[in-house]
């Protein structure tokens, strides 16, 4: 086993380890919302306004189901981080096999049904009938790549687990820059619209997965499975279920708030879903280093706990919220200062309607970024309960946002576009005023061993 492909975490300084992990998955992250903001900046471009509005009004469910996938492929990493904590290879490999039947079956029922589903869905989003056949030429497409979204997600959790962040980055640096070149030649030499952006996506994602797997095969033994391996045990998979559905429901429980609010900004009209959109996705880059920390502490605490190292997992949550609070206030300071440039790259400039555009998206994008100390914690505390092995309580979290997006979106009839935009930032506290708590109590029980 070769020290440069795996890193343990429970020996040395939580900062440095912290830093040192999170940086790699931060570019990763930021890359992989570069070539789906490709995505979004050909099509505003290239499409127009129009097809700007359709891909962004399915941006909610895209999150609800996809969300549901990576949060599943999150969890099945947690047993296999804990046991590379506790020394235990073969229990290791036994989690890996089941998790990967598991991938497969969910990745089949998943894919089935939201592609069936798919025109009824964007019918109950209140989907711009203008836009309704690029919304729906985008996602259906986006949702026939589910496999491929396990494929990847499921192979570097499995990695990440072993304390490696750097492989998969490596892979999604290699797809990015395929994803452009598919991008452009999908749409602008073979003219096949928004469905072109979207076999990009699935294909630079498709490659990165693949990369991953040859890898694997070729550095990481410890991820080799064997026959009895790959045998389904009930007990294994029962572990990695109740590790893997409540983070893939948080995400959809999460979602489905986010959704409400789609539907309730998709009424105002296609102007402030385009504005939404390009908000969005410039929100989405500042919002990678939050869930780099995340999926950080996900991994720290995992191995952490498996080796018995409870109080290791406070010092980092505390470290890792230091690094929080001034990421925050740096990216308060640069979106306040170039916000509005940062937007215009998603919006048609040559469009009367993009004056428009642009006033809304700066303000969306302004008041989210007043927010990220919440966002913040959100993420670091949530991600670390699960990695301690309490996805159930990510769940509630997850209710917790729901509830406030959807009383959010209630009053946005009434009040318009101007309430909409603190929807995520209210979801946010409401999450943490749970989290906080919740946090004490995981920590009490697990330094207990009455978990």
């Amino acid at each position: 086993m070769s020290k440069s492909t795996t890193k343990n975490l429970t020996e040395g300084k939580p900062m440095k380890l912290i830093v040192g992990f999170m940086i790699p998955l931060l570019i990763g992250l930021v890359f992989q919302q570069l070539y789906n903001m490709v995505d979004t900046m050909i099509v505003g471009k290239f499409l127009g306004n129009l097809s700007l509005a359709g891909v962004g009004s399915t941006g909610s469910i895209n999150f609800l189901v996809l969300g549901f996938c990576m949060g599943l492929c999150s969890g099945f990493a947690i047993p296999v981080a804990q046991k590379f904590g506790q020394q235990d290879f073969d229990g290791l490999k036994k989690y890996v096999g089941n998790a990967i039947w598991l991938s497969i079956g969910f990745s089949a029922v998943v894919t089935t049904i939201v592609c069936i589903l798919c025109g009824n869905i964007l019918d109950w989003m209140d989907t711009p009938r203008e836009a309704w056949q690029h919304a729906y030429d985008y996602i259906f497409v986006i949702f026939l790549g589910i496999p491929v979204t396990f494929l990847y997600n499921i192979l570097s959790g499995l990695m990440r687990a072993l304390g490696d962040s750097r492989t998969p980055l490596y892979f999604l640096l290699i797809s990015s820059f395929l994803n452009i070149v598919f991008d452009l030649t999908f749409i602008l030499v073979f003219d096949m619209g928004v469905g072109g952006a979207a076999w990009a996506t699935v294909l630079s994602q498709l490659i990165s997965g693949l990369l991953c797997l040859l890898v694997i095969v070729k550095k990481f033994p410890l991820l080799h499975v064997s026959k009895s391996d790959l045998k389904p045990d009930p007990k294994y998979i029962k572990t990695l279920c109740v590790m893997g559905l409540p983070m893939g429901l948080q995400f959809s429980i999460t979602a489905i708030g986010s959704i409400i609010m789609q539907r309730a900004v998709n009424g105002l009209g296609s102007e402030y879903v385009a504005a939404v959109t390009a908000g969005s996705k410039v929100n989405q880059i500042f919002a990678c280093a939050t869930d780099a920390m995340g999926t950080t502490m996900a991994t720290f605490a995992s191995q952490n706990v498996g080796a018995g190292k409870f109080e290791r997992v406070r010092k980092g949550v505390i470290d890792c919220s230091k690094l929080g609070i001034a990421y925050s206030i740096l990216a308060l300071i640069i979106v306040w200062t170039f916000g509005s440039y940062l937007n215009s790259l998603f919006v048609d400039l040559t469009d009367p309607s993009s004056s428009q555009i642009l006033e809304y998206a700066n303000l969306f994008l302004r008041v989210i970024v007043c927010f990220y100390i919440p966002l913040c914690f959100v993420n670091i505390i949530r991600l670390t309960i699960q990695g301690m092995g309490f996805s159930r309580l990510a769940v509630v979290a997850g209710v917790f946002e729901m509830v406030a997006r959807t009383g959010i979106a209630l009053l946005v009839p009434i009040w318009g576009y101007n309430v909409a935009v603190f929807s995520n930032p209210m979801a946010w506290v409401l999450a943490d005023l749970f989290l906080f708590p919740a946090f004490f109590y995981c920590e009490k029980t697990v330094r207990y061993r009455l978990w």
